[in-house]
């Protein structure tokens, strides 16, 4: 077996997806959600590990940083321009491997890290995902916004809360429970609402049954 078949990355890579494939099933489309929240607090951990770059950051230093994460979890991304307060980058190469296909919301996890780290170091974020490996696409294509602009549709990040000095950005994460509970909670009452619909169209479907006898 040579080495490049089966290393750390390989395994984590395949671990990750195949979890993230089972929580989608059992959480359904919340499941993104927490994907985002999660690549929020881990742009922010990522961020402590380029300390030589001094605030603020320029966008040249946001992008080397942009680059070098990726490139080095096992992506393979290139910058295809930046324009002003917009940045537009391409991969070939996921970190997460073939089998993001299977756990195609895990996109969300590029695009709350790189939107997360645009609204703490420039005061916004926006993300549009083009294209994307997990739907099919020859190869991804990631537009910033690092200012407002209607010119695409994109999911915003602005008005991140910042861990407090010396703290863990993972264990920082009350609002992020409350956040998640509030979705969850949408979600059951959806449920039940629905649930209460369809014996209501059941009781109907019974009195029309008598009424044709």
């Amino acid at each position: 077996m040579k080495d490049s078949e089966l290393n750390k990355h390989v395994f984590l890579a395949k671990l990750i997806t195949q979890y993230a494939r089972v929580h989608r099933k059992a959480a359904g489309p919340v499941a993104e959600e927490y994907i985002r929240q999660i690549g929020i607090r881990t742009g922010e951990w990522i961020e402590g590990y380029y300390k030589e770059y001094s605030s603020p950051w320029t966008i040249e230093q946001y992008v080397d940083i942009l680059i070098d994460l990726k490139n080095k979890i096992g992506g393979q991304f290139e910058i295809l321009s930046i324009d002003g307060d917009r940045i537009v980058m391409k991969a070939i190469q996921c970190p997460f491997g073939d089998d993001v296909t299977h756990a195609p919301h895990l996109c969300m996890m590029t695009s709350s890290v790189f939107g997360g780290i645009a609204a703490r170091h420039f005061g916004y974020g926006k993300v549009s995902l083009r294209k994307q490996m997990a739907l099919g696409h020859e190869n991804c294509e990631i537009a910033i916004y690092l200012s407002p602009d209607d010119s695409e549709e994109g999911i915003e990040y602005k008005d991140l809360t910042i861990s407090p000095a010396q703290a863990d950005p993972f264990l920082w994460e009350e609002e992020t429970i409350t956040m998640l509970n509030e979705e969850l909670k949408r979600t059951d009452e959806l449920m039940i609402k629905l649930l209460d619909e369809l014996e209501e169209l059941r009781g109907k479907v019974k009195e029309d049954g008598k009424v044709k006898r």
